[in-house]
């Protein structure tokens, strides 16, 4: 299996870590212009920093997941695949193709 290079995949990872953290502390400044309780700023500023950062790695996850489904109507058989390569990928739709189906 031929995955994405490391220097890539921690480039891709630290933009969407970098990216996330502009943003919780962009919600935090504006939320000190109100006058917010630095335990309060701190709270939601982490808040915010958790779900950014959860959002963009299922992003980066769900745009490097390839997902092969059985063709016959009703059944849910289904694989995916991470970073995977187009031998790999072939060979795993074929899998989905051909699996012995349930007796409905």
């Amino acid at each position: 299996m031929n995955h994405q290079p490391t220097s890539r995949r921690r480039v891709i990872l630290l933009v969407v870590g970098a990216a996330s953290a502009v943003l919780a502390a962009a919600i935090g400044v504006r939320l000190a212009a109100y006058g917010v309780p630095l335990a309060l700023l701190a709270a939601c500023c982490l808040s915010c920093l958790a779900t950014f950062s959860s959002l963009f790695f299922r992003l980066v996850d769900a745009w490097s997941t390839t997902t092969h489904r059985c063709t016959r109507p009703g059944c849910d058989f289904q694989v995916s695949l991470t970073r995977a390569d187009s031998a790999e990928s072939r060979r795993w739709q074929e899998i989905a193709a051909q699996h012995p189906h349930r007796s409905l």
